[in-house]
């Protein structure tokens, strides 16, 4: 892995076509939410249909947590439809079979080249793509169980949002004055207007 991509460096942010053809970057499916990004092996590897399935097993945690997730393999489009259904996945595959995540990043599984695919990582991201953790997924030790991202994200959603702990000094005060910018999802709200159910 490229030696910048390290806990509170940035990661790139690739624009690839989604499972249905459309051009995504990573930035527009994160918003601005804490983020899970699996760079996959694809759909040949047995490994990562047991990864994906604990994933997709986990997603309404990870949907009711505001939390996106994005997988990026080097499967072509087909290829990539067949993974995503067979794992029962509900978030963007992104197809790369240019290797262009793989070179950049310089994550070429040398030892696999008769499909020539990345090394498995998995790594969550903060908001605007920051690194917080990363995982090489080479042996399938090395992945991440859903318990080990939601410590992650525990940790990392206790840092980005500022109404973690409702006790928070100031922030009854700032919530009865009307002053909602440190409130997730209120803070999308005009000032006028009055609270009567919670936004994301």
């Amino acid at each position: 892995m490229r030696s910048d991509i390290v806990p509170g460096g940035s990661f790139p942010d690739y624009a690839l076509p989604d499972h249905t053809g459309t051009m995504r970057t990573l930035s527009e499916i994160q918003g601005r939410d804490p983020m899970i990004l699996t760079l996959a092996r694809g759909n040949y590897c047995p490994k990562e249909h047991r990864q994906h399935l604990e994933l997709a097993a986990h997603y309404p945690e990870i949907t009711v947590a505001y939390t996106q997730i994005a997988t990026i393999a080097t499967d072509d489009h087909h290829t990539l439809q067949e993974f995503r259904g067979s794992v029962g996945a509900q978030w963007p595959f992104l197809s790369d079979p240019g290797r262009v995540v793989q070179q950049d990043l310089d994550i070429q599984e040398y030892t696999d080249p008769d499909h020539n695919p990345m090394i498995p990582h998995t790594l969550v991201l903060k908001p605007g793509l920051v690194v917080h953790r990363v995982y090489n997924g080479y042996w399938f030790w090395g992945r991440p169980s859903f318990y080990d991202l939601w410590r992650d994200l525990r940790e990392a959603t206790a840092e980005i949002r500022p109404d973690w702990d409702l006790s928070t000094p100031g922030l009854r005060e700032a919530w009865d004055a009307g002053d909602y910018s440190n409130f997730h999802g209120w803070d999308r709200r005009s000032p006028q207007s009055t609270p009567t159910s919670y936004e994301s």
